[in-house]
This record gives structure tokens, sequence and C-alpha cells, in this order.
């Protein structure tokens, strides 16, 4: 299926790394001209460099901390003034979900739900506030919102929290700015394999005496395919989701982690 991505102009937040990098790969093979931005320049760099030889593409790396109003908004102007405008935003500039050490709302500490929110949740507003001019005066445009399964689960209160406000975020963005031809959505990644999943498997194969691929199965295998997902599966969603063809979709939720036994979503 073509895409119709050719010479579209896409930004990607926290696209030096795992999902991010994913998703900057999917949309320069596509044809996409891409901007990737991270907090950390050289590994943006570097990563930038590296899919544009891979794939042949034109891909860019700004550096911004998503947590700065002033950073996000001359993020989203040295963008647009590289590509020419906007057409595409992937929200994805997040830290991975962790336990925390005391489990329970005993674990809860303020300032780290706050940084939470501040990065997933208002991180996101930030650079969607900043671009949407420029996808509402080409009166076409997507907004992907990177956000998470723990959304559908309990697993701890700052994994579902943030990740439930970017849903609702989603939603809110998508009334607002679907009318004026954006399309608006939200993607629940579930475990997916990225550059930490090796080390993550080898202490659990080390504490519990097992091989890597049984220590894999027992951490990741819960999913209905069996298997976790990788982060090019996840990226080939929001590729789609990117395109002109997802104009059937705007303001929901898409899982993306292999599919949940037992849950019913409607």
């Amino acid at each position: 299926m073509d895409l119709d991505l050719k010479g579209r102009r896409a930004i990607v937040t926290g696209g030096s790394r795992g999902i991010g990098k994913a998703i900057v790969r999917a949309l320069a093979r596509e044809g996409v001209r891409v901007v990737l931005a991270s907090r950390d320049r050289v590994a943006g760099q570097a990563t930038a460099e590296e899919v544009a030889r891979e794939t042949g593409g034109e891909v860019h790396a700004l550096s911004a901390d998503t947590r700065s109003d002033a950073q996000v908004d001359a993020l989203v102007a040295g963008a647009a003034d590289l590509l020419g405008g906007l057409d595409i935003v992937v929200n994805n500039a997040a830290r991975p979900g962790a336990a925390p050490a005391i489990p329970g709302v005993a674990g809860v500490e303020s300032t780290y739900l706050l940084e939470e929110l501040d990065t997933k949740l208002v991180g996101y507003l930030r650079v969607a506030r900043a671009a949407a001019p420029h996808l509402v005066a080409n009166g076409w445009g997507r907004i992907i919102n990177i956000s998470g399964l723990a959304a559908r689960s309990s697993f701890t209160i700052p994994g579902s929290a943030r990740n439930v406000a970017v849903a609702a975020l989603t939603k809110n963005l998508a009334d607002e700015l679907g009318p004026q031809g954006v399309n608006v959505t939200v993607v629940h990644p579930g475990a997916t394999r990225t550059e930490r999943t090796a080390d993550i498997v080898a202490r659990k194969a080390a504490a519990d005496g097992l091989s890597e691929v049984e220590a894999e199965r027992a951490l990741f295998g819960h999913s209905l395919v069996g298997r976790i997902i990788e982060a090019e599966e996840v990226a080939d969603v929001v590729a789609f989701l990117a395109s002109p063809r997802s104009v059937a979709i705007n303001g929901d939720a898409i899982a993306a982690g292999g599919g949940t036994r037992g849950s019913i979503h409607y």
C-alpha cells in the first residue's frame, strides 16, 4: 500500500533511540522529511546520520527539552524552517515507565509524579500547541501521541496517570483540530524491544536461573502473540496513522502491544 507520505514533513520528539528512532526510520523509508528532537544533541545527530545512511532519506536533528516552553517553541520553529513547514508531529519524548522502590501509594513521590506529567503530558501539549498553527495552515496534518498500555492497567499510579492523561489530551486536540483537517491519535505500546531490553532480560535470567529465552518469555510472553513487540512494529502503526490513509481514525487510541487477554475495549 502506498501511504502517500513522500515529501511530507515531520517532527519526532524523543527520536534518538527506542521507539522514537524506529519511527524516524519508518517515516524516512516512506519518503518523509524528518526532524528528530532529543535532549542529547550528540545522540540525536548520530541517529539522524545513521538513519539517513540507511534510508537515503532527509533526516535532521535538533536538541530540545520538552519541559521548557521556550525550547519547544524554538524547536518547532526550527523544524518548520528546516523543512519549509510541518505536516506530521509525533510526540514520543518521555521516560520509560518503572516500578517504584516502594509499591503502592506509599511509593508515589509528589515530585516524581509532577515531573512525569510535565514531561509526558505537558511536554506533548507544548509541542502540539506550537505545531498546530502550521498544520492548520496546511488544512491537513497528523499528530500522533505515543502513550502506553499502562493507561489500561493499575500497575503504578504515575504510569497509569500520565498515560490516561495523554489519551485525554489526544481526544481534546482531535475535537478542536479535526474539523480543520488535522487528525490526532494516541498509540499505546505495550512491552516493546528497545536498547534497554537485553539488560532487563539478562538481569531476570541471572536472578531466576533462567536462559535468556526463558527469561524473555517470562517477562514478555503474556501478549496474545506470545512475544515482545519490536519497536519497528510499533513504528509501522505510527507510519500508517501519519498518512492520509488513516483519515477514518481520529481522537482514538490504538493499542500496539500484541493483544491483552480478557480485556474488551469499546
